[in-house]
């Protein structure tokens, strides 16, 4: 499946029972031995009471995160694709909380994600206090970035011209600074009014994607913060566009994007 350009690998452990080992997610993301894709995506009966699914993602390298906002969307579609719920409004589990989604009548899917979270130490991110930019010092020397959790941690930066944007140079050394303990996902942001911005995204453990929608919402929050941004934007990313609304603080950060299947296979991982 793909969101944006954002490609998966989707497996249904509700009807059948398999164990996804590091060296078999690898195997199913490379793009020559294997399916190939950035993610790999698992749907698997419920643990949390009042939930529908339990949603597990992992990276092309082998390592679990906590969540995937063009992944969730693709998931939702699977779900109703697959015959697993007819139903239009789904709580999908995902790292830590349920996550509310709803397919829309033109195929997009709305996904409710979350308060962002500010305070350093649930980013998690190493600083005395919050604030709603850091700086942050890197071999190409300072850069100021905010830092904000969607359910996984995000580094934005804002910049002038996003094409011109250092993400091949500053992308992976964000991603391991020593002040995210955790690593970081990487945002190069471009304003372009306050309804609307460029983006693009260097992902923790895959590199840089067609799109992002944690990302996007992270990005979003930060430029409401800065008071560049109306509640509602659109974000331009390199594999197609995202809306995201969110009206401040206490509040969620809603989400509306596509998904889609390519094709369905099977595979031997024995």
């Amino acid at each position: 499946m793909e969101g944006l350009g954002n490609d998966f690998v989707v497996i249904d452990a509700v009807r059948q029972e398999i164990a996804l080992t590091p060296e078999r997610i690898r195997c199913l993301a490379d793009r020559r031995r294997g399916v190939g894709c950035d993610q790999v995506l698992m749907v698997a009966p419920a643990s949390h009471l009042g939930a529908d699914f339990r949603y597990r993602i992992f990276n092309a390298d082998g390592t679990e995160v906590e969540h995937c906002g063009n992944g969730i969307r693709c998931l939702a579609r699977f779900i109703r694709e697959e015959g697993l719920s007819s139903a239009g409004r789904l709580r999908i589990e995902t790292e830590g909380r349920v996550t509310e989604v709803e397919t829309q009548p033109d195929g997009h899917v709305a996904v409710d994600m979350g308060r962002p979270e500010l305070e350093p130490p649930r980013i998690p991110f190493n600083a005395p206090a919050r604030e709603n930019r850091y700086r942050l010092h890197t071999s190409s020397g300072e850069v100021r970035i905010a830092a904000v959790s969607m359910g996984n941690p995000h580094a934005v930066l804002f910049v002038d011209d996003v094409q011109s944007a250092p993400v091949a140079a500053l992308g992976p050394e964000i991603e391991r600074h020593t002040r995210f303990p955790a690593g970081t996902n990487v945002g190069f942001m471009q304003v372009l009014d306050r309804g609307r911005i460029r983006l693009r995204v260097f992902e923790r453990g895959v590199g840089e994607t067609p799109a992002c929608g944690t990302g996007a919402c992270a990005a979003v929050v930060a430029g409401r913060l800065a008071d560049r941004l109306d509640p509602k934007v659109k974000v331009e990313l390199p594999g197609g566009e995202l809306v995201i609304n969110w009206r401040g603080e206490g509040r969620p950060v809603w989400m509306v994007g596509p998904g889609r299947t390519v094709f369905r296979g099977e595979i031997d991982l024995t």
